[in-house]
């Protein structure tokens, strides 16, 4: 189905980006939090979700 990207809630987002680090997509992940976040008028809980996706290019995995 396809949905006007204007009538998506946060937790449409949300829920997008559960799926897409659960397909281990965690760019796509990040992008849909960001957005997730920025839709939730409650600063603490927008950080929360930030915090739960961060931005893999950012994060570092060590390599032997």
């Amino acid at each position: 189905m396809i949905r006007d990207p204007a009538d998506l809630t946060a937790a449409d987002y949300l829920d997008g980006a559960r799926e897409m680090s659960a397909a281990d997509r965690p760019y796509l992940a990040h992008l849909l939090a960001e957005e997730a976040a920025r839709l939730t008028p409650d600063p603490a809980t927008a950080a929360d979700i930030r915090g739960s996706f961060p931005d893999p290019t950012t994060t570092r995995t060590e390599i032997d």
